[in-house]
């Protein structure tokens, strides 16, 4: 593949991308939570994050992350801890409430990808299952 073809590769990969994320953000409109918010959620799945690795992972500035961590405490779906290894360091973690909202809300999107993949031939689908480590890959570097 040449470097015309991979930028060519790129450029639709990324329209094709915004598109499925705008779709998959409709499954959770209206409710009180934004994307973003449920993206942190996510990051917390794991267990306790520091503020600083949480502002990282999403690209933002840490008053940004900390504007967002407040909202969701507030909302109970996040709570501070101490970090274990260090006394003075503040992480933050899932409440049980969370870990529920963000299980609703995987479930939806789920369940939304489920019909729209239904709608696929069955060599449209297995063209996406062959591609699906390949764009694990591109994810995780």
């Amino acid at each position: 593949m040449t470097t015309d073809d991979t930028r060519g590769l790129a450029e639709s990969l990324s329209r094709e991308l915004r598109h499925l994320v705008l779709l998959l953000r409709r499954t959770t409109a209206g409710q009180p939570i934004t994307t973003q918010q449920y993206s942190v959620l996510g990051s917390l799945e794991g267990g306790g994050r520091r503020m600083t690795e949480l502002a990282e992972e999403h690209a933002v500035q840490l008053p940004t992350m900390t504007v967002q961590i407040n909202r969701l405490e507030e909302a109970g779906l996040v709570a501070r801890a101490a970090d274990p290894a260090d006394a003075r360091v503040r992480t933050v973690e899932l409440t049980d409430e969370g870990r529920t909202r963000l299980y609703a809300v995987r479930q939806s999107r789920i369940a939304y990808l489920t019909r729209q993949l239904s709608t696929l031939t069955p060599e449209e689908r297995a063209a996406i299952d062959v591609a699906l480590p390949a764009l694990a890959k591109l994810g995780r570097s």
